[in-house]
């Protein structure tokens, strides 16, 4: 298997190079409107913007920032497939104007108007950010009624264009079934409230570099990608950053595509192509040595398994992880200034081939299991199935 990847840089909101309906997923966070580090870049957008703010016009200030954002939803709509997910990572701004403190509720605003243009929403996820500050308190400290919360998480915004995706083909089916995640990593990722994300390992862009683009965390797209699209997928992110979604995207097996209006972004982006192979490859043996534990813990407290991995050998939860396999980075080529090309395995890697008998039910005991269970839990079998089909 191989995946493209494109970085195209331009000055304008303007997607024209894509399209209608040729991307799979959207993953991106924008500049937050009513946030400082980004005011002078939604001035260039719009000079309103700047002298909004230097007559201290918060609420104008605000909504002439999200106008400039609607424009990119506008064109994400229009080249979104049908089916297609949007995941839009934002966070409310907190700023004082006028001796005024007041929050500005971007996420708010953001889903407001994307419903608007035609997306349905979804249940939203809220992660925890990592707080290196000493003293978080901010007002009065500890007198009241002065003093006020601090803003300790942000939004993934998560909307999706018409109805759900369908997967016809004999070949869809197939890189469905192969692109799925193991039953363990279902019930933490899908939960609407991530806290494990402020202790990740997973940097692949140094902490300097984050401070001055306000990169979310190599882990935050690597789950939304896996959990919303399938290998060879097309990934889209209109606010490309350093390039943390197309990384995400390499590591598991979709193509990407970003637009960036920076051009002093590049030389961040493409030097940490080199390193791209052995990161992903460290992110997938990490899954896979989580499962192999999740295998142990849950075999001494419930037993035997129902099911195995045809790739792996070794026992999952359910069926739909019986085909599941998470390809290792080969090689990755940079084929001109902005693109790449990477190679993966179509093979399970070795080191995690082996058997796993002692671990799964026998088909004698298959049996045996089948014919202990009642009508009545038979049918409530039946309906969980169908939950997750």
């Amino acid at each position: 298997m191989i995946t493209a990847h494109k970085i195209i840089l331009n000055n304008s909101n303007n997607m024209s190079l894509l399209y209608d309906e040729s991307i799979d997923l959207a993953v991106t966070s924008p500049p937050y409107p009513m946030i400082e580090m980004w005011d002078q870049m939604f001035t260039g957008q719009n000079k309103k913007i700047g002298r909004a703010l230097k007559k201290n016009d918060g609420p104008t200030s605000f909504e002439l920032m999200h106008q400039e954002l609607d424009k990119v939803w506008d064109e994400l709509y229009r080249v979104l497939k049908v089916g297609g997910i949007a995941c839009i990572n934002i966070g409310d701004a907190t700023r004082t104007i006028n001796s005024r403190f007041a929050l500005y509720t971007n996420h708010s605003r953001i889903h407001t108007y994307m419903q608007n243009i035609g997306f349905s929403a979804l249940p939203a996820i809220l992660w925890r950010k990592q707080t290196n500050a000493p003293n978080k308190f901010m007002g009065s400290g500890m007198m009241p009624p002065g003093a006020y919360v601090t803003l300790e998480h942000e939004y993934i915004l998560i909307l999706r264009k018409g109805n759900k995706k369908e997967f016809k083909t004999i070949d869809e089916k197939k890189q469905r079934r192969e692109s799925s995640f193991f039953w363990e990593e279902r019930n933490v990722w899908f939960s609407d409230l991530w806290m494990d994300l402020k202790g990740t390992s997973q940097n692949l862009f140094d902490t300097k570099t984050r401070g001055r683009s306000a990169a979310y965390p190599f882990e935050l797209p690597y789950r939304l990608i896996a959990m919303f699209s399938i290998k060879g997928d097309t990934i889209l992110d209109p606010f490309f950053g350093i390039g943390t979604t197309m990384y995400a995207a390499m590591a598991t097996a979709r193509n990407s595509i970003g637009y960036e209006i920076d051009p002093n972004l590049r030389e961040q982006i493409i030097s940490k192509s080199s390193g791209i192979v052995d990161f992903s490859n460290k992110r997938i043996e990490e899954r896979l040595e989580k499962h192999i534990a999740f295998i142990d813990d849950r075999f001494k407290i419930k037993g035997k398994f129902k099911y195995t991995n045809n790739n792996y050998l070794f026992p999952v939860m359910t069926r739909q992880e019986t085909d599941l396999i998470i390809n290792k980075l080969l090689t990755v080529d940079q084929i001109d200034m902005d693109s790449f090309e990477i190679a993966y395995s179509d093979k399970p890697q070795k080191e995690y081939v082996r058997s796993w008998n002692e671990y799964v039910l026998s088909d004698a005991e298959k049996r045996d299991m089948k014919k202990r269970i009642t009508p009545k839990k038979r049918k409530k079998s039946h309906e969980q199935q169908q939950l997750f089909s």
